[in-house]
């Protein structure tokens, strides 16, 4: 083997490396809806309210537009989003077809078919429901690595008014209730299989959350050394996700069905707001690609800690911007704190008219590129603000904080290894 192929197989297997082990969270904020509530509840849309619809009743009425956005949804995808995979003819949505319209529906989407989607608000901390309560699991395919048992959520009835903030703030969580999981030819689905989609790019393609990674990330400002070297890096989808939902939504408008067009609103939304995430922005934030063909040299000849303590710290890191994201705001919604500031900074709007009107490109030139740029200072303010034992310490935080360990000495933090 020469070296030039040499390098190329080193730089492969260290970003491979990175990549499998860098999904930790493929949700890039935890439970969304509690900033997109924030965010939007200065717009003069959010105290409206509008009937709440079941999906099987919109589709049944508006079954033929939606034939022909879906199908210039595919190639409005074909021609824009790089190395997408086609939808296979036999998933593309026909009006007249036979059969229930919700499963055809959610196949011409390439959505997991067991995906619940009831009607329902969720509940922010400190509020009371409104409607009967809904148990969790009746909202998400998710039963491992969630935060959803601490959460609360209410069915709503159909035809029962809702305000259009609380649909839309729920909806933009919903993309990490199951829409994505196991989609890929190795997840051991029929779908996934049948989908398309091909062999999962990065991440576990056994760990439930992990499957869902590439349609929540966005690597599009890597260096180019990166891209040539590792190009599966490449295979990214959450502008096929915004767009098409984007799509939808106004199609439900149009069509006089309001409470779909802020729910598929709230869709797109969640793609969006992933893509804010510096540590879905890029592979490895913080770790040069040198270091990272350093580590996976000495990985490469049998010596594994190098590499795995410098993945485990970016995933300690990534864990704990989620982590107090979560806690945050869940602790203000509970004690009514609506002027901390990180409430305060989710509603300011002072910068918004500079960005325009939206646009396809913005999702890669706009929101990805600010996040990539944020990504090596957002690493280095994890390391100066949060305890050592949390980032600069190679353990795991998901053991240490099912254990409650806080500041417990190295010791007794061993067998969290």
């Amino acid at each position: 083997m020469t070296p030039h192929r040499i390098a190329r197989r080193l730089a492969a297997c260290a970003l491979g490396a990175a990549a499998l082990l860098a999904w930790p969270t493929a949700f890039a904020w935890t439970d969304h809806a509690l900033a997109t509530r924030q965010a939007l509840s200065a717009l003069p849309a959010a105290a409206d309210a509008v009937a709440a619809e079941s999906l099987q009743a919109f589709v049944h009425a508006d079954a033929a537009p939606l034939e022909q956005v879906l199908a210039a949804e595919e190639a409005w995808a074909r021609s824009h989003v790089p190395q997408y995979p086609p939808r296979p003819e036999a998933f593309a949505f026909k009006a007249a077809q036979s059969g229930d319209v919700v499963p055809r529906f959610l196949a011409a989407l390439r959505f997991n078919p067991n995906t619940p989607l009831p009607l329902f608000v969720q509940v922010m901390p400190g509020a009371r429901a409104a409607g009967a309560s809904l148990p969790w699991t009746e909202v998400t395919l998710l039963r491992a690595e969630t935060t959803m048992p601490q959460l609360q959520f209410a069915s709503v009835r159909e035809g029962e008014k809702v305000p259009v903030l609380d649909v839309v703030a729920s909806a933009s969580d919903e993309p990490d209730h199951g829409f994505d999981i196991n989609l890929w030819d190795d997840n051991g689905t029929a779908w996934g299989r049948a989908y398309g989609f091909g062999r999962q790019p990065f991440g576990n393609p056994r760990a439930e959350n992990a499957t869902q990674a590439p349609f929540h990330m966005g690597f599009f400002h890597e260096a180019g050394i990166v891209y040539r070297l590792a190009g599966f890096l490449k295979r990214t989808y959450p502008e096929y996700r915004i767009h098409l939902y984007r799509s939808l939504a106004v199609e439900a408008f149009r069509s006089g069905h309001p409470y779909w067009g802020w729910r598929f609103t709230g869709w797109a939304l969640h793609h969006v707001q992933d893509l804010t995430q510096p540590y879905h922005s890029q592979a490895l934030p913080g770790v040069s690609v040198a270091s990272m063909l350093w580590t996976n040299a000495l990985d490469l000849i049998g010596l594994h800690g190098a590499k795995n303590d410098a993945v485990q710290l970016v995933t300690n890191r990534h864990f704990a911007l989620e982590n107090f994201q979560f806690h945050a705001l869940k602790s203000d919604y509970e004690g009514a704190r609506f002027d901390s500031p990180i409430m305060a900074a989710l509603r300011d709007r002072s910068t918004d008219a500079a960005l325009g009107p939206w646009r396809d490109s913005a999702v890669r030139d706009d929101v990805g590129r600010a996040a990539a740029a944020a990504s090596i200072a957002t690493d280095a303010l994890r390391v100066s603000s949060v305890p050592a034992h949390y980032v600069s310490v190679p353990i795991s935080m998901r053991c240490c904080a099912r254990n409650r360990l806080r500041s417990a000495p190295r010791s007794s933090r061993a067998s969290c290894r």
